[in-house]
């Protein structure tokens, strides 16, 4: 099985972790191939770049159609362009923030989102409302670090651990979604720190596709 994981924004260094994540969890036979288009925003923070970032992603589903590919994943929290994609591809497009939720759903009454800047705080809301995760969803917390902080602050670990031990107390909540495809690899040190399931739409969402 070929799988595609698709970085909307432009910067490959994020795009290397993001394919390192999904790599980690997929089983024999199965290849993952981590790009990030040609053009489009450097990092994804608004409804303007998400906006700007689908044209490069729905360019990467048609290269992948050609190549054979057998589905997809979207590596952005705003699952930008999802519907667009699911018209060309014709296998699973999977949006991380639609498999981290559900992925969440599973592993008890309720969960939390931790995101980066807070302007982002109602995108998220929009999305766990449109799938369907109005009721799970208890809450969405802002860690205040712009995306390509998240690589370059030698802080970010500790802000994002600290936001998402402040969300499980604040909202009650039995498990911790990330929501930025940045964070991707904190996911395992978050959970042993704060000791509930923390969820790593990349994952998720590979694992779905590979199912």
């Amino acid at each position: 099985m070929l799988i595609k994981v698709i970085n909307p924004n432009t910067t490959s260094s994020m795009t290397a972790t993001i394919g390192d994540c999904a790599r980690a969890v997929v089983g024999p036979g199965t290849v993952v191939d981590a790009v990030s288009p040609s053009m489009g925003p450097v990092s994804i923070e608004s409804h303007v770049d998400e906006a700007l970032s689908v044209p490069g992603i729905l360019a990467e589903i048609a290269r992948g159609e050609a190549a054979g590919v057998d589905g997809y994943v979207i590596a952005c929290f705003g699952d930008p362009g999802i519907d667009a994609a699911r018209e060309l591809a014709s296998g699973p497009v999977i949006g991380i923030a639609e498999a981290a939720m559900h992925a969440a759903s599973f592993l008890g009454r309720g969960f939390s989102v931790v995101t980066t800047l807070a302007r982002t705080i109602g995108r998220a809301q929009d999305l766990a409302d449109h799938y369907g995760f109005g009721r799970q969803c208890l809450g969405i917390h802002a860690c205040d670090l712009p995306v390509l902080d998240l690589e370059t602050d030698p802080d970010a670990r500790k802000i994002v651990t600290e936001a998402c031990r402040i969300a499980v107390e604040t909202d009650g909540s039995d498990a911790v979604v990330l929501g930025c495809a940045g964070m991707a690899d904190l996911c395992r040190h978050i959970s042993s720190e704060i000791g509930v399931p923390v969820v790593d739409g990349v994952a998720a969402g590979t694992l779905f596709v590979q199912s």
